[in-house]
This record gives structure tokens, sequence and C-alpha cells, in this order.
């Protein structure tokens, strides 16, 4: 074990003058003070939103080219990676390809902690070697700390290779930074209980996580306004959302968007191109693909 590290640097590390009797108070005075600090990090991800913006813009370039997005961490953060790929797949409809979440110590470390793990800058490297990364790839390392090695070494050769390298921090300055070619920072202080980064820093990387993968598919086409047009109805709450959102666009009844559900396959965009141009099937597909899967292109006159 090696003990000769020095965290007192770390913010994330320090002790939190505003918890220090946390199991002394009451239950209500105990959560007052955690949502007293969660209140805080909203603020602090509004300091980086510059950043994300330049993270949200240079992937979607990437993506619109066929690369990937690749999420890794360690502990926590591994974990909020993968949660956010895991959700791309039915909220946008795309292949659970093109959005990866890797954690180090692999699948199990989801469900167990593997904590040696994070120590392993090799591990990172071959981690992302697996994955075949190319120049067209963007991969965002998280760690809380902004020094875990598995997450150093995975960028440092995601970098090597051309791949965008992206950082998502909770302490600054971070080391991890100078590995990065756009370094986000959310120095969310000291946590309620000492060193629990899962609490202020996993929900500031949460956050970030939401605004970037979000972002990247509203840049992509997948939504049209704030409706997740590329929604895959695989429940019956996911068919009646589709219908809903074919209702709402193109102002017919629910029975009527339904129709078009149908004949489209369940397919949201062709209906509403379908019901919008009063096409066929195979004419909304066409006009889509033309497009990009850009519905709005497709319904609304070009000047």
């Amino acid at each position: 074990m090696v003990l000769s590290e020095d965290l007192s640097g770390l913010a994330t590390e320090a002790i939190n003058q505003s918890t220090l009797n946390l199991d002394c108070l009451t239950t209500i005075k105990m959560v007052e003070a955690i949502n007293r600090e969660d209140i805080r990090v909203a603020n602090v991800v509004t300091q980086a939103l510059p950043q994300i913006a330049s993270a949200i813009d240079a992937i979607s370039i990437r993506m619109g080219k066929g690369g990937r997005l690749i999420y890794m961490g360690a502990g926590t953060s591994g974990r909020l990676g993968v949660l956010d790929a895991s959700e791309c797949p039915p909220t946008f409809n795309v292949s659970p390809e093109l959005v990866i979440g890797i954690v180090a110590g692999g699948d199990v470390a989801l469900r167990e902690a593997v904590e040696e793990a994070e120590d392993k800058a090799d591990c990172g490297i071959q981690d992302l070697k697996n994955n075949l990364i190319s120049p067209l790839d963007s991969i965002v390392g998280l760690t809380a700390s902004g020094r875990t090695p598995y997450v150093i070494g995975g960028l440092s050769y995601a970098r090597s290779i051309g791949a965008l390298a992206i950082s998502i921090a909770c302490n600054s300055p971070a080391e991890i930074s100078s590995f990065s070619d756009i370094a986000i920072l959310a120095p969310v202080g000291p946590e309620v209980i000492t060193g629990s980064t899962r609490l202020k820093a996993g929900t500031a990387q949460k956050m970030i996580l939401n605004m970037i993968s979000t972002g990247v598919m509203v840049k992509l086409g997948k939504t049209y306004g704030n409706l997740m047009v590329d929604v895959r109805p695989t429940n019956a709450k996911l068919r009646i959302r589709a219908a809903r959102i074919v209702q709402q666009i193109c102002h017919v009844s629910l029975e009527e968007a339904e129709k078009y559900l149908v004949k489209a396959s369940w397919q949201v965009k062709p209906a509403i191109v379908m019901a919008s141009l009063s096409c066929s099937y195979q004419e909304a597909i066409e006009k889509l693909d033309q497009e990009n899967g850009h519905i709005r292109k497709v319904i609304t006159p070009h000047d």
C-alpha cells in the first residue's frame, strides 16, 4: 500500500466545516445540511458551461463523421459514465456502440468496489485499445480527484492517436487537465462526508454528463424542439409518448397519430414526415436521409 501520496491539497478530501457534527443532528437537520451542500453544485457547474459547450460542439462534429463517444472512469465516476451511455439508445434510438461507458475493473465494478483498479494507468490504455478507438472518437475521462491514473493513462493514449480527449474533474487545478484537449472543472469543495465523492462530486459529474449527451444528440437532430423524436417505443408508456409527440407536432388526433406510427413501424420521425407532408413511408425515409435525420429541415419550408 502506498501511503506517501499527499491528498491534503485536494478540496474533495478536505474536511467540511459545515458538517462536523453530522452524526449529532436530527434527521431533518441532517438532510437540510446535505441539501445546502447540493445547492452549491449547480452554481459550480455554471462556471464550466463554456467548456461543456465546447465539448458538445467538438464531439458532435466527430460523431457526425462516424465517431463514438466513450466515457471512462473509476468507481462512482465510471459508473456514472456507464449510466449515461446506457440511457442513450432508448432515449435517442442510437446504437449501443455509439456511446460507451467503461469503468475501471470491468463490469463487475458496476456493483462491487474494485478500488485498486483506478491506480493502474496501463489498464486505462488497454481498455481503450480493447474498444479499438480511432481518431474520430471522443474520450471523456471522469475523475473527481483529477488525478486518477487509470483515467490519465486512457486520455494520454487517446491524444497520442489523435482522438479527442476531454476531462471532467472536481478539483481545481486538476492534474488531468494537462492530458486533455478540453478540461471541464467543477470544484465542488469538501464533501458532506469527508472524501465521499459519490456525493457532490458525483452530482456535478452527472449534471455535466446529462448536458454533454443531451447536447450532442440535439446537435445530431435527435430532437425536434424539446421532443425526443428518435425515442424507441419499446413499451406501452413509450408508445403513448410517441403518439403524443406525433400529435403535438402534426396537430392530428391521438388516433391519427397512432395510425401513422403503425404505418411507419413505430418510427416517430417517418410518422411525423408522413403526417406533415402527406407522403408515403418510403418518401419520408428518403427525405430524412437527405437531411441527415434533421426532421426540422424536412418539415419546415426552406427559404
